[in-house]
């Protein structure tokens, strides 16, 4: 049998669910048009720079999340469960530090720098927008047909009854993941510590706690303290992988540069409004879960005031 033959049940199960989902398909199309071509015209750019210092620092500033997600699950093996308000308020945080983050270290600094590139505050802004709509497409795109699971919505996403239930956990955390390591390889791209700086610490710091809940998650549908563990950690290692992408993403023509800002922080902004706080508020822990966001969201902007 060829390979073509062995992934012909997939294919036809992509394109029946692209026809069915007319609208988000041309979106995500779109947006992995648009990624792949600044990806690829980078290489040349990239290329003919001496000084790849910062790939170094994205690399790095994605592996400090992979870390942080790693160390945040190991306390996984001596606990069963914490209080719901407590998760949610731990993920309640973490939304509110990616919301900061994707505010004053993606946002801000990107429409800066579309401003600066075309002497125009309206196309700056335009330019940062149309790379927040990317963004947008790009997850939604994913999430629709990526086959993942969650543990109050079930699984979802072309094909997900025909993947082990382990890997449904896997595709869901690295969904979230995925916009946090290319915000902080865009924030690197062009080697400003004042832009990368403070959001490779800011995602690294929500991990943590992200990485405990992501633990007890798997813990609570079953899986064992080493498995649950290992999943977590294992979704934390696709951030120096994002950053790589980001960094390539943002690291070729100036124009590259704010839309890839523009992109991630749309990435990050729907994960949070998508994902994120529709958890946090589903089990009747709405002001503690808003509290933390509060908490998340001010700690960011005081990093970012000292950092950037």
């Amino acid at each position: 049998m060829t390979t073509l033959e062995k992934d012909a049940p997939w294919l036809k199960l992509f394109a029946q669910h692209a026809k069915s989902h007319p609208i988000t398909s041309v979106g995500l199309a779109s947006a992995l048009l648009v990624v792949f071509f600044l990806l690829l015209q980078s290489v040349g750019v990239i290329w003919g720079k001496e000084d790849w210092s910062f790939l170094v620092y994205a690399l790095l500033g994605g592996s400090a999340g992979f870390v942080a997600t790693s160390l945040g699950a190991l306390p996984a093996f001596g606990l069963s469960k914490v209080p719901q308000s407590v998760e949610d308020s731990m993920l309640g945080f973490a939304a509110g530090m990616m919301l900061a983050a994707a505010s004053f270290s993606l946002l801000l600094p990107g429409i800066e720098a579309a401003h600066k590139l075309l002497q125009d505050e309206f196309q700056g802004g335009l330019l940062v927008v149309l790379g927040m709509g990317l963004g947008v497409m790009l997850m939604l795109g994913l999430d629709e047909f990526i086959p993942h699971e969650h543990e109050n919505t079930g699984p979802c996403g072309a094909g997900h009854e025909r993947c082990d239930r382990a890997w449904l956990f896997v595709f869901a955390i690295a969904l979230h993941n995925l916009p946090e390591g290319m915000a902080v390889g865009v924030g690197f791209a062009q080697s400003d510590f004042s832009v990368g700086l403070p959001l490779a610490t800011a995602i690294a710091i929500q991990d943590a706690p992200e990485g405990l809940a992501v633990a007890l998650t798997l813990k609570a549908v079953g899986f064992s303290s080493l498995k649950s563990v290992f999943i977590a950690a294992l979704s934390g290692a696709l951030e120096p992988i994002g950053a790589l992408v980001g960094a390539g993403l943002a690291g070729g023509y100036l124009m590259a540069y704010p839309l890839g800002l523009g992109l991630a922080a749309g990435a990050m902004i729907f994960v949070v409004s998508h994902e994120v706080i529709p958890e946090t508020h589903r089990n009747g822990h709405q002001t503690k879960a808003t509290v933390g966001l509060m908490v998340g969201f001010a700690l960011m902007m005081v990093l970012d005031t000292a950092l950037g």
